[in-house]
């Protein structure tokens, strides 16, 4: 018994330990992020609006192996992007995984445009709308960016405090994809990137 009440302190230190790392993982993340944007002469923001970027506390619960299933025989589909426009896409498979109680699933692409080019080949693109979409985070949803090497045995990390807004959520002028009607999930997903709090820009296509 004694033994035991020495080692509940350093187990709580050890859970302790194990949530800050994981918190200091996704603020490393976010500060990779904010310096891709202002490296980015594409990109809608610059140093002084990042400020305005808002993001849910981390949360590992929202860290969640997922099942990954390949489509086989997949054809190119046309997504509608928020210009009206359309970008061609590759379904190559779904993500079964289970988020807070809830069985879900997500579908993965890659872009028709970028598959051809050996920089892009290992990267999958994942849009996904929830219920927090109009509230706290953008409407148009958000997107999470996974590789191919990431899968182990036919799963993969999906995290879903790395989710950031697309730059149509800063600025018009763009072209996002809208996420797919399969990629609605009925939860809601309460971490990764909020709504952006500084002035919509304008920009001409």
């Amino acid at each position: 018994m004694r033994i035991l009440i020495c080692l509940l302190p350093l187990l709580a230190l050890a859970k302790l330990s194990h949530a800050q790392t994981f918190a200091e993982q996704i603020e490393q993340y976010r500060i990779t992020f904010k310096e891709d944007m202002i490296s980015d002469e594409r990109a809608p923001l610059q140093d002084e609006d990042l400020q305005h970027l808002r993001w849910y506390k981390p949360d590992s619960t929202y860290a969640v192996h997922a099942l990954f299933l390949p489509v086989e025989n997949a054809q190119p589909i046309d997504v509608p992007t928020s210009s009206g426009r359309v970008k061609s896409f590759q379904d190559v498979g779904v993500l079964l995984f289970n988020i807070q109680g809830t069985v879900c699933t997500l579908h993965v692409y890659q872009n028709m445009g970028l598959m051809q080019n050996p920089v892009y080949q290992d990267h999958l693109f994942l849009p996904f709308m929830d219920i927090t979409n109009g509230e706290d985070t953008y409407g148009g949803g958000r997107y999470i960016d996974l590789l191919r090497s990431e899968l182990s045995d036919g799963s993969m990390l999906l995290d879903f405090n790395k989710a950031y807004n697309p730059w149509c959520a800063y600025s018009d002028g763009y072209n996002c994809p809208v996420p797919p009607a399969e990629n609605r999930l009925p939860v809601a997903i309460p971490v990764g990137e909020m709504m952006y709090a500084g002035p919509h820009k304008h920009r001409s296509n």
